[in-house]
């Protein structure tokens, strides 16, 4: 059985299958997903798993060096925002890493989305909670 926290074989298998700069989303229940990307669905319902919770557990197993949210978060969901940010921080005090932070409009960031390798859907319903982390390497 598996050593660590990331328990879901479909995310394990799509991060072990990722290069540097590819793209990994981590969205919230409305997001779009396009049928030319790959869905990994944990939603179960309404707030469940919790965006900030999914994103917690990929940043243990994930190498990132850059993110990308849309401006949007900052006015919409600030709380939500600033969960990520300590998180980020939290990450990048524990692996050594600093990451880098872009924004992008919500349609601009949909179209990103598109040319990741998955999405990870949760059950989060908070406005913009959605997030592109970008692979960075561990040497």
């Amino acid at each position: 059985m598996k050593r660590g926290n990331l328990l879901n074989s479909n995310i394990s298998s799509t991060i072990a299958q990722m290069g540097h700069t590819d793209g990994l989303t981590i969205c919230d229940a409305g997001l779009p997903i396009s049928d030319t990307v790959k869905r990994i669905d944990l939603a179960v319902k309404a707030g469940l798993p919790t965006f900030i919770d999914v994103l917690d557990t990929v940043l243990e197993e994930l190498c990132i060096e850059r993110i990308v949210l849309a401006h949007e978060i900052k006015s919409n969901n600030s709380g939500g925002f600033k969960e990520i940010e300590e998180l980020l921080k939290k990450y990048e005090e524990k692996s050594g890493y600093s990451v880098q932070m872009d924004f992008v409009s919500h349609e601009d960031f949909k179209i990103q989305t598109r040319t990741t390798k998955a999405i990870i859907r949760t059950g989060e319903v908070k406005p913009y909670a959605n997030i592109i982390l970008y692979s960075g390497v561990v040497f």
